[in-house]
C-alpha cells in the first residue's frame, strides 16, 4: 500500500502543494491591491504561446512550456500597446481585446492541428495532467532517500519546487517594502521607494508562479489557488503576516484534499471512475473561500 501511494500519490500531492503555493504567495499581495484577476489576464494570455513551443519542439518540457509562454507575454505587452497607441482605445480595453483573442487562438490552434490529439488538449489547458505525473522508479518510502529513484521524480515537481523557492524568497526579501507600497502607496514612495518596480516585480512573480503551475495544474487551479486561499485567510485575520501563512496552509489543505476526493470521492458514492483532481482541488478551495466567507471574524471588514 505504501509503494503504491508513493508511486502514484505522493508526487501529484507535493506538486498541487507546490503550486498552491507559489500562486498564493504573491496572490496575497495582488489580492490587497485589486489586482487578483492577473492571473485570469495571464492564464489566457500563455495558451497559444505554450501551444506553438509545442508544435515546433514535439515536447512539452516544462521548460519548453516556459518559453512559449514567455514569449507570448511578451507578443501581448506589444499588441495591448500597438492597440492603444494606434487604435486610440484605453489600456483596459485593449487587454481586453488581446487577452480573449489569444485564449481563443490558441483553443483554435489545439483543436485544428494535431497538439489536440496527442498531449496538449482544451481539457489539458484547464485541468493540467496532475494524475499522470507519478513516479515510477519509486518502490516505497526508501526512495526518497534512493538518487537513483529520485531522478526519476517527474520534472514539474522540481521545476515548481525552484520557482516556488524563488517565490518565496522574494516575498521574504522585499517583505517590508512589498507590504508598505501595497497599503500606501503614496506613503511608500514618499519613503523612496521604487513603487512601480515593485509593482511590476511583483506581477512577474505572479506571473513566473502560474506558467510554471499552468502545464501541471491547468489554467482553473492556477487561478483558484491565486485567488481562494488569499481571499479566505483575509476573511479570517486582519493581519498580514498572519494572512499569508493561513493562505499557505489553506493551499495546502485543499491540495491534500482535493486530491484525496477526486480519487477517492466517486468510489465512495458507488461510482467507477475518477473525477479531475485539479477540479477538485479548484472546488475544495472555493468551498473553502466560502467557509471562511460565512464565518470568517473580519468578512464585513474585508469588503
Amino acid at each position: 500500500m505504501g509503494a503504491d501511494f508513493v508511486m502514484l500519490s505522493l508526487p501529484p500531492i507535493v506538486i498541487g502543494i507546490l503550486a498552491g503555493i507559489a500562486c498564493a504567495l504573491p496572490g496575497n499581495f495582488l489580492l490587497l491591491r485589486r489586482q487578483s484577476m492577473v492571473g485570469d489576464a495571464i492564464s489566457h494570455v500563455v495558451l497559444p504561446g505554450i501551444v506553438i513551443a509545442f508544435l515546433l519542439t514535439g515536447t512539452a518540457r516544462p521548460l519548453v512550456m516556459i518559453l512559449g509562454a514567455g514569449l507570448a507575454a511578451i507578443v501581448s505587452v506589444a499588441l495591448i500597446e500597438a492597440i492603444t497607441r494606434f487604435g486610440r482605445v484605453e489600456p483596459g480595453a485593449a487587454m481586453g481585446v488581446v487577452f480573449t483573442a489569444m485564449f481563443a487562438g490558441g483553443v483554435l490552434i489545439l483543436e485544428r492541428t494535431g497538439a489536440g490529439g496527442v498531449h496538449l488538449d482544451v481539457q489539458h489547458a484547464l485541468y493540467g495532467n496532475l494524475e499522470s505525473l507519478i513516479w515510477l522508479d519509486a518502490t516505497g518510502w526508501r526512495s526518497l532517500a534512493d538518487p537513483a529513484a529520485l531522478a526519476g521524480l517527474p520534472p514539474e515537481l522540481g521545476l515548481l519546487a525552484a520557482v516556488t523557492a524563488l517565490v518565496a524568497g522574494f516575498v521574504a526579501m522585499l517583505w517590508q517594502p512589498l507590504k508598505i507600497a501595497t497599503f500606501d502607496e503614496g506613503f511608500a514612495a514618499t519613503l523612496g521607494l521604487p513603487v512601480r518596480a515593485l509593482s511590476l516585480a511583483l506581477i512577474m512573480v505572479a506571473a513566473m508562479a502560474c506558467v510554471a503551475a499552468f502545464s501541471a495544474v491547468g489554467s482553473i487551479l492556477v487561478l483558484a489557488m491565486l485567488i481562494c486561499p488569499p481571499a479566505a485567510a483575509r476573511l479570517m485575520t486582519d493581519r498580514l503576516e498572519h494572512q499569508v501563512m493561513l493562505s499557505l496552509g489553506l493551499a495546502s489543505l485543499a491540495a491534500i484534499l482535493g486530491y484525496l476526493l477526486a480519487g477517492y470521492g466517486p468510489l465512495w458514492l458507488g461510482l467507477s471512475s475518477s473525477v479531475s483532481a485539479a477540479g477538485m482541488i479548484a472546488t475544495v478551495s472555493g468551498a473553502i473561500l466560502a467557509l471562511a466567507a460565512a464565518t470568517g471574524r473580519h468578512r464585513l471588514r474585508a469588503t
